[in-house]
C-alpha cells in the first residue's frame, strides 16, 4: 500500500467543500478557481487511496472515509492556527486584516464612524465588516469566520464571552405627514391597530421590541398589525417614507432623517424608555490574535 501523505492546504480545502457542501463555494472561501478546487481534491483521494466525498447531485457529502478524515483535519487545523496566533502574539505583530461583524445598528451606523479612528492608529491594519443579523454574527464567531462581532441582544452561548460597550433607544418613528407626527403621545392600542413595518426573526431590534411589549403591554409581535417584514433598518425607513407603515427603531438610525423633518418619533402613554446594550462578543476558545486583542481593546475603549 502506498504512502499516505497531504498537506495542510490541501486539508485546509477539503474541509471548506465539507463545511459549505460545494466546490463553488468552497472555491471562492479559499480564493481558488474552481477546477482548481476540483484537482486538489482529486490528488488528495489518490494519495489516500480512497474517495473522500460523495457527489450527490449539487451537494457534496463526505464518505466514512472523509469523515474520519475531516475530524484528524479540523484539529490539525486549529493547531495551526494557535501555532501561528501564539507566534504572532510573542512577536507583537501589529498588520495584517480582521474579520469583524456588526448587527444592523452597530454594522451600518457606529462601527464605520469608529473603524475610521481606529485606522487612524493602527494604519496598518485592514478590518473586513461583515453585517448581518445578531444571531447570525454570533453563529459566525462561533465558526470562527469572525474574530469578533457586535451585537444588540444578549442570549448567548457558553462559548461567548460579552462586553458591555454602547447603549441605545429603540423609538416609535412615523413619517412627518402621518397622523400621529405632530403628536406627543398615542394611547398604546393605537399602537397594535396601525399598519407596522416589522425587522426579520433573528434581528436585535425586534428581541428587544418584543420583550419590551409583553413585559408592559402583555402583548407580543404576533398582536401588532402586521403589514411587512423588511431586512434591515434602512429599508424600514423607506418604507416609513413612503408612507406604508410605522415602526419601531434604533434612535441611532433615524438621527439623520429625525435632524432633516423627514422622520418623526412619538411616544407611547405608560411605556418606559425602551433601552438596550451592544454587546461586543468573542469566543472564548479560541485564542485572541494581536490584531483581535488591538481591536477589542479598542472599541472596549471607545
Amino acid at each position: 500500500m502506498p504512502k499516505i501523505d497531504f498537506d495542510l492546504r490541501q486539508l485546509e480545502i477539503f474541509c471548506k467543500v465539507v463545511d459549505l457542501k460545494s466546490f463553488s463555494k468552497a472555491a471562492d472561501a479559499v480564493f481558488l478557481a474552481q477546477a482548481s478546487v476540483s484537482e486538489r481534491i482529486s490528488n488528495l483521494e489518490k494519495s489516500i487511496g480512497t474517495l473522500l466525498l460523495d457527489r450527490m447531485g449539487r451537494q457534496i457529502i463526505p464518505t466514512k472515509a472523509g469523515e474520519l478524515l475531516y475530524k484528524h483535519a479540523v484539529l490539525m487545523l486549529d493547531m495551526k492556527k494557535t501555532a501561528r496566533l501564539e507566534l504572532e502574539k510573542f512577536l507583537g505583530l501589529r498588520q495584517g486584516e480582521i474579520m469583524l461583524g456588526g448587527s444592523t445598528i452597530p454594522g451600518e451606523y457606529i462601527l464605520p464612524q469608529i473603524l475610521g479612528r481606529f485606522h487612524e492608529k493602527y494604519p496598518f491594519i485592514s478590518v473586513v465588516l461583515t453585517v448581518a443579523g445578531s444571531r447570525e454574527i454570533e453563529d459566525m464567531v462561533q465558526n470562527g469566520d469572525l474574530e469578533l462581532g457586535v451585537v444588540g441582544s444578549k442570549n448567548f452561548s457558553k462559548d461567548i464571552v460579552s462586553y458591555n460597550i454602547w447603549k441605545d433607544e429603540l423609538v416609535l418613528v412615523v413619517n412627518k405627514s402621518h397622523k400621529w407626527a405632530n403628536k406627543k403621545s398615542i394611547a398604546p392600542g393605537d399602537l397594535f391597530k396601525e399598519p407596522f413595518i416589522m425587522r426579520e426573526t433573528g434581528s436585535g431590534t425586534l428581541k428587544i421590541m418584543e420583550d419590551y411589549l409583553k413585559s408592559w403591554e402583555k402583548k407580543g409581535i404576533e398582536d401588532l398589525n402586521v403589514a411587512a417584514r423588511l431586512g434591515t433598518s434602512t429599508a424600514i425607513k423607506e418604507g416609513i417614507k413612503a408612507n406604508f407603515g410605522v415602526s419601531i427603531l434604533s434612535s441611532r438610525a433615524i438621527e439623520t432623517e429625525t435632524a432633516a423633518g423627514i422622520l418623526k418619533t412619538v411616544k407611547i402613554k405608560g411605556m418606559p424608555q425602551m433601552t438596550r446594550s451592544f454587546y461586543l462578543i468573542r469566543d472564548k476558545r479560541r485564542i485572541a490574535s494581536p490584531l483581535c486583542q488591538a481591536m477589542l481593546d479598542f472599541l472596549r475603549k471607545t
